[in-house]
């Protein structure tokens, strides 16, 4: 057969080069990964009896300003795809525009809202003219990489579960076009919960489903829309992710074990989502919101068959032992994992609190009212998408503060320097002591992350969105400095020569500098911070993450990659509680746990 003849979706089962062909799939993103690792994952993808690779695209990363593109580094998304190709596996490229993913605002870049009448996903003006310039770009990267070109990719989904959105019914048809004009010529598929398969999908593409228990007859339902056609669990979900202030998410390898068992006895193909899951490194975590909004947790562990750090758990070698069977020859020798290691404490040598660092941000912008993040004027117009931002203005009174929910995400208030309280959607008013004179109030407010699923993507403007009163009256007048904390902040905090070594000075919230040696090769370690209250750590000017004493999480990874021989600078900013060192460990405690399996069912759509 011609390698022309790609995977079809003609009859009751797919065909690849002509042939009948299996999917069975795992997803690993490879910007959850290091670099580094992307090849040992993959091995371990292979060795597990898998043929293809899921992936997403963000596009919030590779268009991190409007007109700027980055596809280099962590993001070459052509070095990913063509080592799948390497290794032997196909791909199953998920290009979005949005993705979910539990990724920041479903990888949709927030530059996107700057726009007050912004319709996210819908064929809005606004929304399709960011998106036909976007995928002019990420077409002309991946379009060498089809099947039809000699590459690996396969199929390519229309879009992300649009059926639990449905706004509009001509941007699914929109979507598709922009893929196929541009010369995308393999299968195109869907992928849509029980529900959303009622009003999702679109011509021309296969519809798959994403479940986690075949309760209500799921595939029956997608064989009764869908007759005379392959079926497809898109996203069979291995595990579930984390919320902060809830428990860690399991599902047992027995009960997971028997539900693919079933999915393949009734000849259906599979994509494990995840299969490795990794991390949401820096300030990429989504959240959710279903009436009450809650930011998800840095780890992305999602209780795989690969653990965030790589190893094959118990549910990896059943499903090696399962998988084993649908192929005639013996499966790869499993690679062993990159060895980890609990290094010595490192202590906090220096510090420099956040009103220290004003000068190190950019100039502060001046309004009269509270302007959002996505609206200040910096990063080349294209407004703050992460971090924090700084709100300060002038009272000359006490009473009663209220935010009018007007706070995205959560602040921290200070008068003249000192903290008052809390602020976000439960804590909506702070009591101002009374003072003699102008005093200083500031706002410290933190963006937890945009929500990722749902009806409340066009609401995801971050820091303060509308008015604060003061006694009923609002506050005018302000000064916002924006602490992004790019790669190029934290090293102008390292070179700045302005460090303390005084903790008797008032230092929360600051900046927090230790070092780590590293005797000989670096090891992968997880950085315990149960002593520390809220903040986020910097190796080597790496953002790892979110922390935050409420948990789950209390463990945050660090990957060898990032590390080197000799000295390493950790730079920690911490909102609330500090400690004198940072502890180290080979294994990470991801906190109590709950088991999704006996979950309602409603909990996981």
């Amino acid at each position: 057969m011609s390698r022309l003849e790609g995977l079809k979706a003609n009859s009751s089962q797919f065909t690849l080069e002509g042939e009948p062909f299996r999917i069975l799939g795992g997803s690993v993103h490879y910007f959850r990964v290091p670099r580094a690792y992307w090849e040992d994952r993959l091995l371990k993808m292979k060795a597990c009896g898998l043929n293809t690779l899921t992936t997403y695209v963000p596009w919030n990363l590779h268009e991190p300003e409007r007109g700027t593109f980055n596809f280099q580094d962590q993001l070459d998304l052509k070095a990913y795809v063509s080592l799948a190709a390497q290794l032997g596996l196909w791909v199953i490229l998920r290009p979005g525009p949005y993705i979910c993913a539990e990724w920041d605002l479903g990888g949709l870049p927030s530059w996107l809202l700057q726009d007050e009448e912004m319709q996210l996903r819908t064929t809005y003006p606004g929304f399709i003219n960011a998106v036909n310039l976007y995928f002019d770009k990420l077409i002309s990267v991946i379009k060498p990489l089809m099947f039809e070109g000699g590459g690996p990719i396969i199929a390519v989904q229309v879009e992300n579960e649009y059926g639990s959105f449905a706004k509009d019914d001509k941007y699914m048809p929109f979507i598709k076009n922009c893929l196929q004009s541009r010369g995308i010529k393999e299968l195109l598929m869907t992928s849509d919960n029980w529900e959303g398969l009622r009003c999702g999908g679109v011509e021309g593409a296969l519809k798959t489903i994403n479940l986690q228990r075949l309760s209500f007859g799921a595939i029956q339902h997608l064989a009764d829309i869908q007759p005379q056609k392959p079926l497809m669990v898109m996203e069979y979900w291995s595990g579930w992710f984390d919320v902060w202030g809830e428990h860690h998410h399991v599902f047992h390898a027995e009960d997971m074990l028997a539900v693919v068992s079933e999915i393949l006895d009734r000849g259906v193909s599979i994509n494990l989502y995840m299969f490795h899951g990794g991390t949401s490194f820096g300030f990429m975590n989504g959240a959710m919101d279903f009436g009450t909004y809650k930011s998800q947790v840095t780890s992305y562990d999602y209780d795989a068959p690969l653990s965030e750090a790589g190893d094959c758990t118990p549910k990896y070698h059943h499903l090696r032992n399962l998988f084993s069977q649908y192929h005639s020859e013996p499966l790869p020798g499993v690679p062993s994992s990159p060895e980890r290691k609990a290094y010595s404490p490192a202590f906090i040598q220096q510090h420099l609190s956040l009103w220290d660092v004003l000068q190190f941000s950019d100039k502060p912008h001046r309004s009269d009212r509270p302007v959002n993040m996505e609206n200040l004027p910096v990063n080349n117009n294209n407004g703050q998408s992460y971090g924090y931002t700084l709100y300060e203005t002038t009272i000359t009174g006490g009473g009663a503060l209220n935010s009018r929910n007007n706070i995205r995400d959560r602040a921290v208030v200070f008068v003249n320097r000192e903290c008052v309280g809390c602020l976000d959607y439960k804590t909506h008013e702070v009591a101002l002591p009374d003072g003699k004179g102008e005093r200083t109030l500031s706002f410290l407010v933190e963006n937890c992350g945009r929500v990722n699923y749902g009806k409340a993507l066009d609401e995801q403007r971050k820091g303060i969105v509308g008015d604060i009163v003061l006694n009923n009256t609002p506050l005018r007048g302000f000064s916002i400095s924006c602490f992004d904390m790019k790669p190029s902040f934290i090293k102008r905090l390292t070179n700045s020569g302005q460090w303390k070594t005084d903790f008797k000075s008032h230092c929360i919230p600051g900046f927090f500098q230790a070092r780590l040696c590293v005797d000989g090769p670096p090891k992968d370690t997880f950085v315990s911070l149960r002593s520390w209250g809220k903040g986020i750590i910097f190796v080597n000017g790496q953002n790892l993450g979110r922390y935050w004493f409420i948990g789950p999480q209390h463990f945050l990874y660090l990957p060898a990659p990032w590390l080197r021989s000799g000295e390493n600078e950790i730079i920690v900013f911490e909102e609330q509680r500090v400690h004198d060192k940072l502890l180290f460990a080979e294994n990470p405690d991801y906190g109590k746990v709950i088991d999704v399996y006996r979950l309602p069912f409603c909990t996981l759509l």
